[in-house]
């Protein structure tokens, strides 16, 4: 993959979610999956959001991380036949380690 993005994006490959059931062995409806949060690998990162005094805020993810994000905020792109989600870093909820 060969794209750089801008300002405060952050290019994603989605990771698939598949739970029927929490830790604690309550089972979740279907409708369930439609509005929980989206997980994903980050692949690429813009430089920061830049400020009203030229200077670029820091990012605080990194290529590598696995990031959950809200589920409508991403855009789909295609690069090289694969799907990719870019988003804005404050689209992003959590990082998980």
């Amino acid at each position: 993959m060969n794209v750089k993005p801008l300002n405060d994006h952050v290019v994603v490959e989605e990771k698939e979610i598949k739970e029927e059931a929490t830790r604690a062995g309550i089972i979740l409806p279907e409708t369930m999956d439609k509005e929980k949060p989206e997980q994903g690998k980050v692949v690429a990162v813009g430089p920061g959001k830049l400020l009203e005094n030229g200077t670029r805020s820091a990012m605080s993810v990194k290529v590598g991380d696995t990031v959950l994000f809200k589920k409508y905020s991403p855009d789909e792109i295609k690069i090289d036949k694969k799907e990719y989600l870019v988003l804005s870093e404050s689209d992003i909820l959590a990082i998980i380690e």
